[in-house]
C-alpha cells in the first residue's frame, strides 16, 4: 500500500495512505491532537504516580514521545508499552518532525524510540521504559497490568474490527481497577462496544476538527 508524509494544519508531518484516504494522525495536527486526546484526557490524571501505559498503535512514535516529554517534566516513572501489528520501518519513522516542531531538543530520545529492539524491555532514561510488541490486537491478553490506555487504532471506518466489544473486552481486562482508556473516536457503535465491555464511558469535547472524543474507565 502507498504512503507518503504529509503536514498537517499545526505543522507536524504524519504518514498518509492514499488508498485509505487514512493517515497515522489526525490532519488538523498531528501533536495538537495527541496532547489534547492522550495527555490532557488521559495522562494528567495521574500526575505523580508511577504508571503503566498501553499504546493500541504504536505508529510513529509520537504518543510515547510526548508521553516522555511530559513525565520528564514531572520526574515521572513510566513504564510504556507500545503495540502495533505493523511496525513503521525506523527510516520513516525519523522523518517525522515532532523534535522540531514541539521544539524538545530531544532528537536523541526520539531516535533511540525507533532505534530500540522490539520485544525486549528497553530503558530509554533511569524513569522511562518501552517495550515495543509486534501483535495483532486481538492477541493481547495481558490482565490487571496498565493503569492507561492510549487507543489510537485506525479509524472504525477503515478498520471497524478493531473497535469491537471483544477487542474493548480485552482492554478491560488489561487495564487495572480505576484504569482509564482515551481514544480520540466518539461513534456511538464505538461508546456501546465500550459499555458492553463493562466500562463506563464519558463523551469530552476533542481535539480541534472533532467535536467529541472517548474516555473509559474501569472500575473497581
Amino acid at each position: 500500500m502507498k504512503r507518503e508524509i504529509i503536514k498537517t494544519n499545526d505543522g507536524s508531518t504524519t504518514i498518509h495512505l492514499p488508498e485509505w484516504n487514512e493517515s497515522y494522525h489526525s490532519k488538523h495536527g498531528a501533536i495538537q491532537e495527541a496532547y489534547h486526546v492522550f495527555i490532557k484526557n488521559g495522562f494528567s490524571l495521574f500526575e505523580g504516580k508511577p504508571i503503566s501505559v498501553l499504546e493500541i498503535g504504536f505508529g510513529t512514535g509520537l504518543n510515547c514521545f510526548i508521553t516522555y516529554l511530559e513525565a520528564k517534566k514531572r520526574n515521572q516513572a513510566i513504564n510504556y508499552v507500545g503495540v502495533e501489528a505493523y511496525p513503521v520501518v525506523k527510516e520513516e519513522a525519523l522523518q517525522m518532525n515532532y523534535v522540531t516542531e514541539i521544539d524538545a531538543n530531544e532528537s536523541v530520545v526520539f531516535k533511540q524510540l525507533h532505534e530500540s529492539d522490539w520485544e525486549t524491555e528497553n530503558a530509554i532514561t533511569e524513569n522511562f521504559s518501552l517495550t515495543k510488541r509486534q501483535q495483532f490486537f486481538q492477541d493481547i491478553k495481558d490482565t490487571n497490568t496498565f493503569d492507561l490506555i492510549y487507543f489510537d487504532a485506525f479509524g472504525f471506518r477503515v478498520q471497524p474490527e478493531l473497535w469491537s466489544e471483544a477487542i474493548f473486552a480485552a482492554m478491560y481486562s488489561a487495564l487495572r481497577p480505576n484504569g482509564i482508556l482515551v481514544t480520540y473516536a466518539c461513534r456511538t457503535s464505538i461508546k456501546n462496544a465500550m459499555l458492553s465491555a463493562g466500562f463506563s464511558v464519558e463523551k469530552l469535547p476533542g481535539a480541534p476538527g472533532k467535536r467529541e472524543m472517548l474516555r473509559a474507565t474501569k472500575g473497581f
